[in-house]
């Protein structure tokens, strides 16, 4: 039996199927702290920081689907949340956010750490954020932020002021007039358009001489489906980001990412494709996608509100990606042409190779590319894999090859820095019997990460396998941004912002009492990536790189072009060495190896 309303918060939790919190402690929460103390029902993990807090409630949410939720204190520690709560919003992530406040008397008293907290978080929280005041309350609240997290797939928070968390719990409201008598009672709903909707789309994509694919976040309990519709349709599949693993890359019709990080087939899919089936995508960048009016489009999504909105859709079918995909395949008639394809495998085919010639360039010291190529044939099976922010995505996203079985992320909308480790971390927590892979840069290392090796080294003993890897490409420089100040801003690099203070990120490790590799030769790379994966203590692998191999996208605009050789002009400090790598890097898109 609950006896505060902390204990009450914790055992409805439990109830609604929450068994790990993540957060920070502080005097706004004492009342939720205690009671966590007296019950092993929910699991506390304590980070560093509370907006790692939110991110590994974002990643629990994207591993296991189920409603992820991180606890903070009043004022300062509720602030800390938002980056990472941000992080959840844009890629559509179920989180609830469980925050302190001042005693009920002090608000609006101007009193110490008081914020105004339900304003603060009015935005990213905006679909349900309410403050308890009243102990008779407590139960609805719990339920509808649950729910509405669940059921919109979004951030909602719940506010306990520090002296309501010790009243007396009411587990069950008084049967009178004003009060509120909810329940936890599951949801079902059907997630498959009507049949007329479905035959209408099907006569559209069975029109499609050639018909492109782009899979998204919400494809990726699809796989099957969608490699059953490309099948029939004779078309090719390009992913956006969030969706990587939505289909696997040994696939000779996959043309991978789409996007400034994405690759040359995909490109060339959508400026020449005539139909586009969007699934589970709200990939934001027009410039990639087929010209209006060029293609025909189709689009399934279960949120009705981002339809149509990235392309003028021809139709629309709101459901479940997986579910609308069967109820349409038997509605697809098989094309007995299959040059369009035969198209995007020869592309697809090529690239790999130019890829592969790209990664075997010199470097001073390593080719960047050649730490992601060297990894892909030595993933482990099943394995998890966490992305952040910056240039160590791009080749992530194009050299990375994804096997059926696998799982992805990195922080797509709100494309924040600093989400890999915690991300790294909650997916252990997730899946302990997994391998997981964190690809970090050296400025997402020293905001975030190396404070989170540290929450590392104090519970990786509990889920027993240390099977975690954190790749640090060190190259001493916020890369992305400054490939951005010269390819969009034709601005030289300013060393003052961009260039980055080098830290022994391997002999760190060791110190807290993990494993360290440091690798500063190319010819080192492959057994680096053996000798980290073959750890059983987690693994910090340092990858000395090269700053200035150049993230070409699939197909340089004039106006990049222009920018970046203004850059050059007004003198950048790594010119000479840029420009030799790029030459590099279009050679090996001209004359790519030749096959095996």
């Amino acid at each position: 039996m609950a006896d505060t309303v902390g204990d009450f918060l914790l055992q409805r939790l439990h109830a609604w199927g929450v068994r790990r919190v993540y957060g920070y402690p502080g005097d706004g929460i004492n009342g939720i702290m205690g009671a966590f103390g007296r019950q092993e029902q929910i699991e506390f993990i304590q980070t560093r920081h509370e907006e790692m807090a939110a991110f590994m409630a974002t990643a629990h949410a994207k591993f296991t689907g189920e409603v992820g939720v991180c606890v903070a204190t009043s004022g300062p520690g509720a602030v800390h949340l938002l980056n990472g709560l941000y992080d959840a919003k844009l890629d559509h992530q179920p989180v609830v956010a469980i925050v302190g406040q001042q005693k009920r008397a002090s608000i609006g008293g101007d009193y110490q750490q008081e914020v105004d907290l339900p304003a603060l978080f009015k935005d990213v929280a905006h679909e349900y954020v309410h403050m308890a005041t009243d102990a008779t309350q407590v139960r609805h609240l719990i339920d509808r932020a649950l729910r509405i997290a669940k059921e919109e797939r979004t951030v909602t928070c719940l506010i306990f002021p520090n002296d309501v968390q010790d009243l007396d719990a009411v587990p069950k409201p008084p049967r009178e007039h004003g009060t509120v008598h909810s329940g936890i009672g599951a949801l079902t709903r059907s997630h498959v358009p009507p049949l007329d909707a479905l035959q209408q789309a099907a006569r559209i994509l069975n029109d499609g001489g050639k018909v492109a694919i782009l899979a998204g976040a919400g494809a990726l309990h699809a796989t099957d489906e969608l490699i059953e519709v490309a099948d029939i349709l004779g078309a090719g599949i390009a992913k956006a980001l969030l969706g990587k693993a939505a289909v696997p890359d040994d696939l000779p019709f996959v043309t991978g990412a789409i996007g400034l990080l994405g690759t040359k087939p995909s490109h060339d899919m959508m400026n020449e494709c005539d139909t586009l089936l969007m699934v589970g995508s709200s990939f934001p960048y027009s410039e990639y996608l087929p010209k209006e009016g060029q293609a025909r489009g189709v689009q399934i999504d279960i949120d009705a509100r981002r339809a149509s909105m990235r392309y003028p859709m021809e139709f629309n079918l709101i459901g479940d990606a997986r579910e609308t995909l069967r109820a349409l395949i038997p509605l697809l008639q098989r094309k007995s042409d299959r040059r369009w394809q035969e198209q995007i495998r020869e592309g697809v085919e090529r690239w790999w190779r130019v890829l592969e010639g790209r990664a075997m360039n010199d470097a001073h010291p390593i080719n960047p590319q050649r730490v992601f190529w060297e990894l892909s044939p030595r993933l482990p099976d099943d394995c998890i894999i966490v992305g952040d922010s910056g240039s160590a995505t791009n080749w992530y996203a194009r050299d990375v090859k994804i096997r059926r079985g696998m799982m992805t992320s990195v922080s797509g909308g709100l494309a924040t820095m600093g989400c890999a480790v915690p991300y790294a971390i909650a997916a252990k927590f997730a899946h302990p019997d997994r391998h997981v892979i964190a690809l970090v840069g050296d400025g997402a290392m020293q905001m975030n990460g190396i404070n989170g090796l540290i929450t590392i080294a104090k519970y990786w003993p509990r889920w027993g396998n240390g099977k975690l890897v954190v790749m640090v490409l060190n190259n001493r420089d916020l890369n992305l941004v400054t490939w951005e100040e010269r390819v969009m801003g034709g601005n030289p690099k300013y060393e003052a912002s961009q260039t980055m203070p080098d830290f022994p990120y391997a002999r760190y490790a060791e110190l807290v009492g993990l494993k360290g590799i440091r690798v500063d030769s190319p010819d080192a790379v492959a057994a680096g990536w053996e000798a980290a994966l073959a750890s059983d203590v987690p693994c910090v692998l340092e990858m000395v790189t090269d700053p200035n191999v150049p993230p070409l996208p699939p197909d340089v605009p004039v106006k990049q072009a222009a920018a970046y050789f203004k850059a050059l002009l007004k003198g950048d400090p790594d010119a000479l060495a840029t420009v030799r790598a790029s030459i590099k890097e279009t050679w090996e898109s001209w004359f790519p190896p030749k096959k095996d």
